[in-house]
């Protein structure tokens, strides 16, 4: 819809009825401004056909998908951004005196103490999960529209139809927790806005809206993306967790501590799961529904955790290459032994919790 309706040369005419009525003011994002419009004051608004007649919402959709893995894509930058100036900040900023130091020596780098530390592994280990989901999200795309035939092209359509809602809201949701968490690692400089600090969340906090809101990224990887090919997909991701479970056992490298055993207890918490969802998207959406963003959690811990130790594993076969693998495989070990652990609570969550979304109405009154 233009601006000004083009006359029969081409050039510009009379100016369209349409007209922004008043600009929206938003958090964070006040160098990107929308507006109310309003159409039709003075008899009518005059609008174009691009593109073929009812091909709309398609070409929509084409564009949104492609958008939510973008937009998943600033969750991971903005993490990684806020994560970078909290380890610095933290190596800088001496307060304390860390437990393993002399009683005589001077104050510590806050990066010494132990909850200081487990903020800035929360950060890297979220930050770095969510880029492997964006990631494996790409190659899939890549595999659909350039694989060698119809069948690997099929397959990458279907795994990165899966893996999109998962990127979007797993991606922007762990860059809302990151930044918050940057935040806090700066204590009350985390305010002042000299740091930066703040304006890495107030940045970031839009992402879970933008391109559809992670609810429905949620519902619509329950109604629609697990289903696809009898939930072929999904359970070929399953089987990848599987192998690198297996992978890491093989290895029997106590620097991965616990990392197998949680991985394999995530990965079977996300196959009953699934299962249980599949079972219900037809005669009980309700509690289907009820559970998708629990659901989408555990999937991007379970999946997220999984590309983290493949990870750690390609570093030891090229060690000694800049690989940097001891650094791999420790991060690895946080994400299992934090956040994948947390998988059996959102199976309970979503299998046990469903009702008690659905039957509280009381609770809201």
């Amino acid at each position: 819809m233009p601006k000004f309706l083009p006359k029969a040369d081409g050039s510009p005419g009379r100016r369209n009825d349409a007209r922004a009525h008043s600009i929206e003011h938003k958090l964070g994002i006040h160098a990107s401004p929308t507006c109310t419009m309003v159409y039709g004051d003075e008899g009518g608004a005059t609008g174009f056909l691009i593109g073929g007649e009812n091909a709309g919402m398609a070409c929509m959709f084409t564009m949104m998908n492609r958008a939510r893995l973008g937009v998943g894509i600033q969750g991971v930058a903005i993490a990684e951004r806020a994560t970078q100036k909290a380890i610095a900040y933290a190596r800088e900023r001496r307060q304390g005196r860390a437990v393993r130091e002399d009683a005589s020596s001077a104050s510590s780098a806050i990066i010494e103490h132990p909850d200081v530390k487990r903020m800035l592994l929360s950060m890297r280990a979220l930050t770095r999960s969510a880029r492997a989901i964006a990631y494996a999200t790409a190659v899939a795309i890549d595999r659909a529209e350039r694989g060698p035939d119809e069948r690997a092209r099929q397959g990458g359509h279907e795994r990165a139809s899966l893996l999109t809602p998962v990127a979007k809201a797993f991606s922007t949701d762990v860059g809302c927790e990151v930044a918050s968490l940057g935040v806090q690692v700066h204590g009350g400089m985390g305010y002042i806005e000299e740091t930066g600090a703040a304006q890495y969340y107030r940045d970031v906090r839009i992402l879970p809206i933008y391109e559809g809101t992670n609810g429905i990224q949620a519902i619509d990887l329950v109604t629609r993306k697990l289903p696809m090919s009898d939930g072929t997909p999904a359970k070929e991701i399953i089987g990848e967790i599987r192998r690198t479970v297996e992978a890491v056992d093989a290895v029997n490298d106590p620097a991965f501590g616990w990392t197998g055993v949680r991985l394999r207890d995530a990965v079977e918490s996300l196959e009953r799961t699934t299962a249980w969802l599949l079972a219900r998207r037809d005669n009980e959406l309700d509690a289907a529904l009820a559970g998708a963003t629990p659901y989408l959690r555990l999937f991007g811990l379970a999946a997220g955790g999984a590309f983290l130790a493949n990870e750690a594993l390609a570093a030891m076969r090229l060690a000694g290459n800049g690989s940097n693998a001891s650094a791999r495989i420790a991060l690895s070990r946080f994400f299992a032994e934090n956040f994948a652990v947390k998988a059996g609570a959102l199976e309970r969550t979503v299998i046990e919790g469903a009702d008690s979304v659905n039957a509280a109405a009381a609770a809201l009154e």
